[in-house]
């Protein structure tokens, strides 16, 4: 069975484009087989967008990527950088191509990486929406390393449907963290926030 969290797709390469219509955007997106919600940007990825609390100038990384909707909608509609990162091989080339699509290479930067493992940085704000069918150990495991790639006072922020394992990675938040809120509710999604203290 292949995952979208595959490291080396062996499907068939298929681009598609997908509108990208979030914070007032109105353009298209590339987005292929393989990948994560590949013909429409997923609702939880939406709600994670439009409601993520960011500042002028803040470091972002889009934590498992897929094609890049959410580092991409952020580059171009906030001042600030973004490293996007995901284990998966095609992932990885279209969001490139979607950098150089919106010409964003001076403030995107995009790294192969199975979680944190090539991840050095520290940053302001790190965006999530798990992949929840890798399991709970793994998005337990992200949460704790998010901690170590937080700047003080940067925050984890991260989509999942409260009522299908999202309650729980709430509460492993709040665990390592000793904080979390949930900043946005809609459709059954919430997206819980974090500060590293």
């Amino acid at each position: 069975m292949e995952h979208y969290y595959s490291e080396k797709p062996e499907s068939e390469l298929k681009i598609y484009e997908i509108p990208l219509n979030v914070l007032g955007l109105n353009c298209k997106i590339l987005s292929a087989s393989g990948l994560f919600s590949k013909k429409k940007i997923d609702y939880g990825t939406r709600v994670l967008i439009e409601n993520c609390i960011i500042k002028d100038n803040d470091y972002v990384l889009d934590l498992g990527c897929g094609y890049g909707a959410i580092g991409i909608a952020l580059a171009l509609t906030k001042n600030i950088k973004v490293l996007m990162s995901d284990i998966n091989e095609r992932a990885i080339m279209i969001a490139k191509m979607n950098v150089k699509r919106f010409n964003l290479r001076d403030k995107v930067k995009v790294i192969k990486s199975n979680g944190f493992e090539k991840i050095k940085d520290k940053f302001d704000v790190i965006l999530w929406n798990p992949p929840q069918t890798a399991g709970k150990k793994l998005c337990f495991r992200l949460i704790e390393e998010a901690k170590d790639h937080l700047k003080i006072n940067g925050s984890l922020q991260l989509v999942a449907r409260h009522n299908k394992g999202g309650k729980s990675l709430m509460e492993k938040m709040k665990e390592v963290f000793n904080n979390v809120t949930t900043i946005a509710k809609y459709g059954g999604y919430r997206v819980y926030l974090s500060y590293k203290k």
